[in-house]
């Protein structure tokens, strides 16, 4: 079978199987709805398309925040092995 790959497609088959079963168990349990697999999987493609690209950006701010913190802390520990 070959599918499609769309920008918003970040998880590995298993891992979007096993997000479409917790949707599935999630309106089973929390709103007494039966869904099948393939509305799960929209439901997770709209989610992916809506909101994939915010949490991706919002990541990539943490990392340079958390990178930048940690060079200007080796910046002072170079600063402080300098001879004087």
């Amino acid at each position: 079978m070959n599918t499609v790959k769309r920008k918003w497609d970040v998880l590995s088959r298993e891992r979007r199987k096993a997000c479409i079963a917790e949707i599935i168990t999630f309106f089973k349990e929390e709103r007494s709805e039966q869904i099948g697999i393939i509305a799960a999987g929209e439901i997770l493609d709209f989610f992916l398309q809506t909101i994939g690209g915010d949490i991706y950006n919002k990541g990539v701010d943490d990392s340079k925040e958390l990178l930048q913190k940690r060079m200007y802390d080796l910046e002072v520990d170079l600063d402080v092995l300098q001879s004087t």
